[in-house]
């Protein structure tokens, strides 16, 4: 059984993982048990077996961690309802200090009580995913081939310092788990599109919660494939959580749903349950059986890691710049620029004839469906082009302002009362939505082409062409991002706690906090909790 602090098994010993001395990745190939040569990179990376990661890539993660946190403390002072119910829930499962060490609790956020761990990380992961305003990545590196495409987001932090608290983790090591449980889930949605099947994108975050919860806290290679095994065997949504005519508390639930479960598998591994193995080439499990291997004993994929200084694929993932469905972002910025060079498009809401709104797939299908034309909650406006273009274009007919800062879209934006704002339906009513085909298809996901045009009474047809890389996308070089990420930290923050500056000061220079500082992490009065 594995115990806190059992120190990893040695590095080398597993024939998956290629020196990092020689390349800054590790290549796990499809003919190998990938899932154990995981395990062992996991514990590896843990353990500093391979050098340092860049300051680059320690600072994006906690940016990206700081950006979730803003995310979480907002969603819960709004009383918004899963992250509430799922918090109430936790405080059911207090657990007392005194029981033996595998059995300890760890806090939620605004709280001293110790609940089970799976509980906090369903609590915490569901606040931080509530406004779909966090992190997100497309899948996408060129460079090594690997380029499936799936979405993900950063929606497991919680598992990783929920691991690193009950492990007595410092600040570094627990940056470290963050950063560790990103590159697996991001690179496995580099290789396999989970979308491709219907399956829900937070199963890779899954597996990659079960590896790192588990390393964390010492486990075998052994118990961590039976973890991986229980979570890929028993666990998969579907996209169906995703689906209907109004969305509901399901989608921005999956990640915490599937973190809960990943924890649960995880911590009965460890207790000696012993869980499928090798199930990557599990020819009835998801992989193999939606894409079948060329040859029989494989994977689909060859897997690589990043090991250190600046290899890693958070460095290519993407953020949100208020609470919208990321995929919005290139028509918000083209938007954005038409406003900012035409300033008299504001002068008179009639004179707007029609915006049209060119995208590529998958983007239109999940932001173009004819039932988000008339979103009526605020998990289904937020998935909703013509609602977001809408409301943006409305607020800046209100104010005569253009920009990010000023038109950032907030917890407000998607109130009863402004979802059905009478200026926004109007505007919505004009805005013709279509799929660019081929021309816009093949661009993505390297970026997300789209194109924007405004028919105006006087001003005639403005056309801002194709947009690819929107403020936050990790490719774009305005220089813009901190400043936008920090304004949007402040904005959320300021909902939730009276200090800002004291809540950003907590979940900052995470490498320099002690193991105390770590567990005293999510000790802060939030607003209505």
């Amino acid at each position: 059984m594995g115990q806190f602090g059992r120190a990893p098994s040695k590095f080398g010993q597993s024939p998956n993982l290629k020196d990092s001395a020689v390349s800054e990745l590790v290549t796990l190939p499809r003919n190998t048990n990938q899932v154990c040569g995981l395990a062992q990179y996991a514990l590896d990376f843990l353990a500093d077996r391979f050098a340092e990661p860049g300051d680059r890539a320690y600072r994006r993660v906690e940016q990206f961690h700081l950006d979730s946190i803003a995310c979480g403390v907002s969603a819960l002072a709004c009383a918004t309802n899963a992250p509430t119910l799922l918090r109430r829930e936790a405080l059911q499962y207090a657990v007392n200090q005194d029981a033996p060490r595998d059995f300890r609790g760890v806090p939620i956020f605004g709280s001293r009580v110790r609940v089970m761990p799976e509980k906090a990380v369903v609590a915490n992961s569901s606040a931080v995913r509530e406004w779909d305003s966090n992190g997100t990545n497309f899948g996408y590196d060129p460079a090594h081939g690997h380029t499936a495409g799936e979405f993900g987001h950063n929606d497991f932090y919680p598992v990783a310092v929920a691991a690193a608290q009950l492990a007595g983790f410092d600040g570094r090591s627990t940056l470290k788990a963050m950063l560790l449980l990103d590159e697996i889930r991001g690179r496995l949605a580099e290789v396999f599109s989970l979308k491709t099947y219907k399956i829900d994108h937070v199963v890779h975050g899954a597996i990659a919660s079960a590896i790192v919860y588990s390393a964390v806290l010492g486990a075998t290679v052994a118990e961590i494939e039976s973890a991986v095994g229980l979570v890929v065997a028993h666990y998969i949504p579907f996209r169906a959580i995703r689906h209907g005519k109004q969305l509901s508390d399901s989608k921005g639930a999956s990640a915490a749903i599937s973190s809960e479960v990943a924890v649960l598998s995880a911590r009965r591994a460890m207790q000696g349950f012993v869980g499928p193995a090798d199930i990557f080439r599990n020819v009835e499990a998801i992989f193999c059986l939606f894409e079948k291997p060329a040859n029989y004993g494989e994977s689909p994929f060859d897997l690589s890691l990043g090991t250190s200084g600046d290899e890693f694929c958070i460095l290519g993932m993407h953020f949100k710049i208020g609470l919208y469905e990321h995929q919005s972002a290139g028509a918000i910025q083209g938007l954005i620029d038409l406003l900012v060079a035409n300033p008299n498009l504001l002068d008179d809401e009639a004179k707007l004839r029609r915006i049209a709104i060119t995208i590529y797939e998958p983007a239109f299908g999940i932001i173009g469906d004819p039932s988000k034309r008339d979103p009526r909650t605020r998990q289904s406006a937020d998935h909703s082009m013509v609602y977001i273009i809408g409301t943006l274009l409305r607020k800046a007919l209100e104010t005569k302002k253009a920009g990010w800062r000023e038109l950032m879209l907030v917890p407000d934006d998607y109130s009863k009362e402004a979802i059905a704002h009478p200026i926004t339906r109007r505007l919505m009513a004009k805005i013709d939505f279509r799929h660019g085909g081929q021309e816009y298809d093949r661009r993505y996901p390297d970026g997300i082409p789209t194109s924007l045009e405004i028919d105006h009474e006087d001003l005639g047809t403005l056309h801002g062409g194709i947009v690819m890389y929107p403020q936050g996308h990790a490719r774009n070089t305005s220089g813009d991002l901190d400043a936008l990420v920090a304004h949007k930290f402040r904005k959320l923050a300021s909902l939730g706690v009276d200090d800002v500056a004291a809540l950003e000061r907590r979940f900052t220079n995470l490498r320099a906090k002690s193991p105390a500082d770590i567990a005293d992490l999510y000790d802060f009065k939030i607003r209505n909790c």
